[in-house]
């Protein structure tokens, strides 16, 4: 059970409540303790600070925060929606995600907390001489941290929401996808051997979020098999579609536990930027097509798509490290690598489609082919090379006029 702990751990910290939740915890806390001054050798020391002085600090601390709270959450929700209207809304996660507007949420509100529970308390005699001054102090700091919270929140708000900084988010994404497979192609596990066995269907429908390779590892050792992925992340589960097949001695039974297998698997009705690459191409791919369409009409953000996705071609195609110097966690289970050809459709084939008629974007791509097949893998440059022509093909039906398919063929041949 506990062996999937991290992941949920990690979905559970993206939530939108979770942050706030821990600064409002802390703001009572921090409230409560500052009458432990009254028991110490502090009273001997500090000042004496006015009840009343107190009391108008917290008063202005109180109404102030639930004003702003409120403000920030109305201006999240928009963010939201523009992000979602403009570009895409798989790109709402990420927006949802961003740590700064989370962060300005959190103290607004723990502030707020922190301002009724001290001034209730101070209205009981929580507190005694030490206790105003810690107190005062920590209200003190509480107002330095959200003036400085606040104003870093403003440029922040800005943005979010953003055409420009939701494309810059979704890329991060995606490289962040990217690098992680770049230093596990197989997740810690062994490359196929070609060799299949017993399949295991899944028991849910939907997309491969995440694979418990640690849980799969302790299971075939105990039963002394060995796993061969089919399914990885980012693929769409269904009842006909193998998770995984089972290699085992022929003596051995075939009767596995199918459903402890499946609980390895995390299948949810939508995919993950975190460990699907593919996802964050697609998403991409997503805001170019939106933004060629007629009622939208700006190449520009295709353009700046295009360059998105060479940065990204150009960091997974880059030099990695031997094989022979990686760690293999996983050496009882086989996993396939992303397929090439699928990135470059993902990315590609969408921006040739709907920008055949507009020839900036089709030199811009044509461009990006080159570049991503200018390495000395043989491999890259067929694929780039094919996708290159059938965006060229592509043209040849939308573009009317022949000027520009003459210009548009000088860049299709490489």
């Amino acid at each position: 059970m506990f062996k999937r702990l991290p992941y949920d751990l990690k979905q559970i910290v993206e939530k939108l409540w979770f942050k706030p939740l821990i600064f409002c915890a802390l703001s009572i806390i921090a409230a409560l303790l500052a009458h432990l001054a009254d028991n110490s050798f502090l009273v001997k020391i500090l000042p004496a600070i006015e009840r009343t002085s107190l009391e108008d600090l917290l008063k202005t601390l109180s109404n102030s925060m639930l004003v702003i709270a409120i403000f920030a959450v109305g201006s999240m929700l928009s963010a939201f929606s523009a992000a979602s209207g403009t570009a895409t809304p798989r790109s709402f996660r990420l927006v949802v995600a961003d740590d700064v507007s989370q962060n300005a949420l959190s103290v607004f509100i723990g502030s707020f907390i922190f301002s009724i529970v001290a001034l209730t308390a101070l209205k009981n005699n929580y507190y005694g001489p030490a206790g105003f001054f810690v107190l005062y102090v920590v209200t003190l700091l509480v107002f330095a941290i959200v003036i400085g919270t606040f104003l870093r929140w403003v440029e922040r708000i800005s943005k979010l929401g953003r055409l420009a900084h939701t494309i810059k988010n979704v890329e991060e994404a995606a490289a962040t996808a990217l690098k992680f497979r770049i230093e596990e192609p197989y997740l810690g596990g062994v490359s196929l051997t070609g060799e299949k066995g017993s399949p295991v269907y899944s028991e849910e429908i939907g997309y491969v979020q995440h694979i418990n390779m640690i849980a799969l590892q302790a299971f075939a050792e105990a039963q002394n098999i060995r796993f061969v992925i089919n399914a990885i992340t980012g693929t769409f589960a269904t009842s006909n579609i193998p998770l995984l097949y089972i290699l085992a001695d022929e003596k051995q039974s075939k009767n596995y536990d199918s459903e402890e297998i499946n609980k390895s698997f995390v299948i949810k009705p939508d995919r993950n930027f975190d460990e699907d690459p593919r996802f964050g191409l697609i998403a991409l791919s997503e805001i170019s097509s939106r933004a060629l369409s007629p009622a939208v009409n700006d190449p520009g953000t295709a353009i700046a798509i295009i360059g998105s996705h060479v940065r990204l071609f150009n960091l997974w195609l880059a030099p990695k490290k031997e094989d022979g110097t990686r760690e293999v966690k996983y050496d009882r289970i086989q996993v396939p690598e992303i397929i090439l050809e699928d990135m470059f459709t993902d990315a590609f084939r969408p921006i040739a489609r709907d920008g055949a008629n507009n020839i900036e974007v089709m030199i811009r791509l044509q461009k990006a082919l080159q570049s991503i097949a200018s390495g000395k893998d043989e491999t890259v440059h067929k694929i780039a090379q094919a996708h290159s022509l059938d965006a060229f093909e592509r043209a040849k039906i939308d573009l009317s006029y022949p000027k520009d398919l003459e210009e548009l063929k000088t860049y299709t041949h490489f």
